[in-house]
């Protein structure tokens, strides 16, 4: 039996995309407006790629798999929930998510040799992710709902922030 639950109307909407498109204002104005004032050199140009072709291959894996992520998480977001696209799409953005929580546990340079704060968001994603998925067997809408938002809210955009810092690879390579 398929269950199919449209969007739901503008509200629904500016709920989904509102805190998403809040980060990204919020990061663009902190890199683009304050962080010449601080002294931070800002300095946009076009993506350099040879940056990420010197990295290792856990951490090319781990930007490959949340670029997939974010990508999929966005159509997921504004597409009709409950149908065979949706489940498709669904798994395989659980497998990326895995894929990057999973390859986080690998990547020590925040912390060199240890775990970092971040990694907190490694076991947040690997407890959330199955919940989620379980809710979602279990039509379970809400739950399902709020975890996997929560997910790609939480440990995409949010950390994905965080990489945009000065001094950071992807400041490197869009910013630096």
């Amino acid at each position: 039996m398929t269950h199919r639950i449209p969007t739901q109307g503008p509200l629904r909407q500016t709920l989904t995309f509102g805190p998403p498109l809040i980060a990204a204002a919020v990061l663009a104005w902190l890199l683009l407006v304050l962080a010449p004032g601080w002294g931070l050199p800002v300095r946009l140009h076009a993506p350099d790629w040879a940056l990420l072709a010197e990295q290792a291959p856990v951490l090319q894996v781990h930007i490959g798999a949340a670029t997939l992520a974010l990508g999929i998480g966005v159509v997921l977001l504004a597409g009709v929930k409950g149908n065979a696209l949706h489940r498709t799409l669904g798994w395989t953005w659980a497998a990326a998510m895995t894929t990057v929580a999973f390859s986080s546990l690998f990547i020590r340079s925040t912390n060199p040799g240890s775990f970092s704060w971040i990694h907190l968001l490694t076991g947040w994603t690997l407890i959330i992710l199955p919940m989620a998925l379980y809710a979602a067997r279990t039509h379970d809408v809400g739950a399902h709902r709020s975890r996997m938002t929560g997910l790609l809210v939480g440990a995409l955009l949010i950390a994905g922030m965080f990489t945009f810092f000065p001094g950071r690879l992807m400041w490197r390579v869009f910013l630096g």
